[in-house]
C-alpha cells in the first residue's frame, strides 16, 4: 500500500473527509481514510460483507464511476472513548445518474491509530419508512 498523508484530528473530521470524499467521486481520498489494517470491513445496502483494502477500493470504483454520489449527512449520533468512535448517521442519497432520491442508515466505526483515527467499518442499509426531514449536521460534516 502507497503511503498517504497523515490525518490528525478527531473522528468527526475523518467522517466529514470521508463523505466529502465521495461526493468528489475521490475514491483515493476515501481509502486514505480507512485504518492499514486488513481488518476493515465495508457493507452497502443490500451488498455483501466487503473485507480488506482491495475489496472495498474495488466496490467504491463501481460504485462511483456511474456517475457519482450525493450523500448529505445528517443526525449524526456519535458513541466515543479514547481508542475508539462510532458514529450513526442517516444519509440522504441522491446520485447524479437521476435515481430516485434514499434515505439511508449508516454505522461508521473509527479506530484510533499511529496514523490518526481511521474507519474500520462503514455499514450501510436502506432506512425503512418515509425519509425524514433533513437535519444537516454541524460544520463537521460538510
Amino acid at each position: 500500500m502507497k503511503k498517504v498523508k497523515q490525518m490528525n484530528g478527531s473522528a468527526a473530521e475523518v467522517e466529514a473527509a470521508f463523505y466529502e470524499a465521495l461526493n468528489r467521486a475521490d475514491v483515493e481520498a476515501l481509502m486514505a481514510l480507512w485504518a492499514e489494517d486488513e481488518e476493515i470491513v465495508c457493507i452497502h445496502p443490500g451488498g455483501p460483507r466487503l473485507h480488506g483494502h482491495v475489496a472495498i477500493q474495488t466496490a467504491w470504483e463501481a460504485i462511483l464511476e456511474r456517475g457519482g454520489l450525493q450523500i448529505h449527512p445528517s443526525r449524526l449520533y456519535e458513541t466515543n472513548n479514547l481508542m475508539s468512535s462510532v458514529h450513526t448517521v442517516i444519509e440522504g442519497v441522491t446520485s447524479i445518474a437521476g435515481d430516485e432520491p434514499a434515505h439511508l442508515v449508516a454505522t461508521n466505526v473509527y479506530m484510533k491509530t499511529p496514523r490518526g483515527w481511521r474507519m474500520v467499518l462503514h455499514h450501510v442499509s436502506v432506512a425503512p419508512g418515509a425519509a425524514p426531514a433533513i437535519e444537516h449536521v454541524g460544520s463537521s460534516l460538510h
